[in-house]
């Protein structure tokens, strides 16, 4: 079965760093870097990035390059015979289990992009928010049909192959997400009180840097780029071999890396200018579907107007990242059910798109009708979150820096570092130690402080 390739290098970046942006750069990077020193959390993540994230995002492009295949097979095919086969299944497994419920939270986004084009959050009060979010994720008719309208929306643009759906749809909403957010960061930073927060942002405090604000930095490069998740992997099986994996990983993680810092951008001077003060509470869906509304309304209500189109183009900036993440880990699945049962790309997404549907009902009940049914004491909805997030994610990330610095041949990574020894590597010693030794070390201990054990001791 004869694979696509990417058609150009800007489609190369753009979609890798399409699977990279997500909800996790808007809402959880702004909230880390104002809970862990400001500058000094952002100065610590951006090491983070060098040392731990370009690493494995490297590991997972040559892995996908050298071998034109689906993450599963990439391993079957790199180390025939052995159970290294089950690190590209885990990446499968977490592509299927992540994108099941995560568009249950895009559906959400593409429901508040409504309701604030409707005017809805206009006059609302601070009690109002919180009672909004809440009907709207107890309501089984309202998530439901948004999420399956996402995954069909999702479906639509793979179904169409890696040229005519993935890159071009990649070409067109990714320069559509910077516009946005510069919009966003334009009309945020000019309202009064903003400087306060453009400040809080830039200006570092290092007496709040300890090792906790560390593994915090470590666990949201990580997460933020989506190593370990088989995205990436997927997306290199389509690379060129001609495409220079070093710097598509810079420039990916400088994309990622941008889009985080210029939401705090679009948050801070907002949250400074109405008077409010983020929380250990404004995390996650809270702080998107409760907090920023709230916020929104009162730092621009003295203009109407503005309130409304800064709304409005804020939750359809969340349409936009989430689409491109979810894009590109139903890629994932799809391209491991094609290869491995010699399938037709076409049914292969339909059967992904009806299979994560289904278990994307049952995420989108978890709040309402199901919200009693519980897993080890978690709803279906959040069991996954933490059981992906937590353990997957990790676990493959440093399987994934083992297999490439100790199992692969040293000679073998070399040559699809340097494409056969047309680029140059200065690096390559310092990338192979960090793959051997930093890299899982840091990701184990990323993994133990993400199941409590530090807490716990």
């Amino acid at each position: 079965m004869e694979r696509e390739n990417f058609g150009s290098k800007l489609g190369v970046v753009l979609a890798a760093a399409g699977s990279a942006v997500g909800l996790g750069n808007i809402w959880r990077f702004p909230v880390e870097t104002g809970q862990n020193g400001g500058a000094a959390f952002i100065i610590v993540y951006i090491l983070c990035i060098v040392l731990l994230g370009l690493p494995i995002m490297m590991s997972e492009f040559l892995i996908g390059r050298s071998t034109h295949s689906n993450t599963a097979g990439a391993y079957r095919k790199l180390a025939p015979g052995t159970p290294w086969k089950w690190v590209g299944r885990l990446g499968v497994l977490s592509g299927f289990v992540i994108l099941s419920y995560y568009a249950v939270v895009a559906g959400w986004t593409a429901e508040y992009t409504v309701l604030a084009a409707s005017n809805y959050f206009e006059g609302k009060t601070t009690v109002d928010f919180p009672r909004i979010f809440s009907e709207l994720s107890a309501n089984p008719w309202i998530c439901t049909l948004w999420m399956l309208a996402f995954m069909v929306l999702t479906h639509v643009v793979v179904v169409r192959g890696v040229k005519s759906g993935i890159e071009k749809f990649s070409k067109v909403m990714m320069p559509a997400l910077f516009v946005i957010i510069l919009i966003l960061v334009v009309c945020s930073v000019l309202q009064p009180g903003a400087s306060k927060g453009v400040e809080f942002l830039l200006k570092p405090d290092f007496s709040k840097v300890d090792g906790s604000v560390i593994l915090s930095a470590m666990g949201q490069a990580f997460f933020s780029l989506s190593l370990g998740l088989g995205c990436l992997c997927t997306y290199a099986s389509y690379f060129g071999k001609d495409t220079n994996l070093a710097k598509t990983a810079l420039n990916v993680s400088v994309i990622d890396t941008l889009v985080a810092i210029m939401a705090g951008f679009i948050i801070f001077p907002a949250v400074f200018s109405a008077g409010y003060e983020l929380n250990s509470n404004d995390v996650g869906p809270s702080l998107i579907f409760i907090t920023l509304p709230n916020v929104f309304q009162q730092a621009f209500g003295a203009v109407p107007m503005l309130a409304y189109v800064f709304a409005v183009m804020f939750y359809f900036l969340l349409v936009v990242a989430a689409l491109t993440s979810t894009i590109s880990m139903h890629e994932v699945v799809t391209a491991y059910v094609s290869e491995e049962f010699s399938m037709k790309r076409r049914k292969a997404a339909w059967i992904v798109t009806i299979a994560c549907s289904v278990v994307g009902v049952f995420c989108a009940l978890s709040f309402g009708p199901l919200s009693d049914v519980k897993l080890f004491g978690l709803s279906i909805f959040d069991f996954f979150d933490y059981v992906s997030s937590n353990i997957f994610l990790p676990v493959g990330g440093m399987f994934i820096a083992i297999f490439t610095g100790w199992y692969l041949n040293r000679k073998f990574v070399k040559d699809e570092i340097t494409n056969g020894g047309t680029v140059r590597a200065p690096y390559f010693k310092a990338f192979i130690f960090v793959l051997r030794f930093v890299a899982p070390i840091a990701i184990g201990l990323i993994l133990l402080n993400q199941l409590g054990v530090f807490a716990f001791l």
